[in-house]
């Protein structure tokens, strides 16, 4: 990939989402591991917090009755795209599939449950961690809601009203989601849905984008405030 890639700006100048960057910094940890990525991360972050139904590109047989297809609906018309899909070099990028159950525990260990402290630092520091979530670049600023957003290492920092939380949003063919954590109460939101859905020309019904973003909101304003500081 690096003779197709260019860098158009210094690093950390300004914002652009590289997928590509994510790549290279799994080839990274595999030369300084010694381990293929997906084996790396198994035996370091994913065994450790008991995420056992979480597995990279193509479903093992003993999970795949419970794979989820994705699909497109576009003007009232359905497209499935399968069940798997091979990433190939970009599976630092792409490649992971976890259930919500897993997630949970993934959750969890960013928002540093007290009663699992210990084991969570033989994953990461909790200082280390929380040095991904300190602002190094602006992302924008919504004009309708508010909110800020920052770019971290890898994280999205968000800034709504006295609401801080770090996050990070996905999309891959018609599975889009987004994860919340508010490190100051503990308190966590994750969301996924397996339909893109695209509102057709003339068509009022939001597109599945905006749903979510919808949702979004809702946990802004009504959810996460709900909770107080540990």
């Amino acid at each position: 990939m690096i003779p197709y890639t260019q860098i158009h700006f210094e690093p950390g100048s300004r914002y652009s989402y590289s997928n590509p960057g994510i790549v290279f910094l799994g080839r990274i940890i595999e030369l300084l591991s010694g381990d293929d990525y997906e084996v790396y991360v198994d035996k370091n972050i994913l065994k450790p917090l008991r995420m056992y139904d979480t597995y990279f590109d193509r479903t093992p047989c003993h999970l795949l009755r419970y794979r989820s297809n994705n699909y497109y609906v576009e003007d009232g018309e359905i497209t499935a795209n399968g069940l798997d899909f091979d990433t190939g070099i970009t599976v630092s990028n792409g490649g992971l599939n976890s259930p919500i159950t897993d997630m949970i525990k993934y959750l969890a260990f960013l928002a540093g449950v007290p009663a699992e402290r210990e084991r969570y630092a033989e994953i990461l520091a909790r200082e280390s961690l929380e040095e991904m979530w300190h602002p190094i670049v602006e992302v924008h600023v919504d004009s309708a809601t508010g909110t800020r957003s920052q770019m971290g290492l890898t994280y999205f920092l968000l800034e709504h009203g006295d609401l801080d939380v770090i996050g990070h949003t996905g999309g891959q063919l018609g599975f889009i989601s987004f994860f919340y954590v508010d490190p100051l109460t503990g308190a966590a939101a994750i969301a996924a849905n397996n339909t893109l859905g695209i509102a057709g020309e003339g068509d009022l019904k939001p597109d599945t984008r905006r749903v979510m973003a919808e949702v979004q909101g809702m946990l802004f304003e009504r959810v996460f405030p709900l909770f107080e500081p540990r």
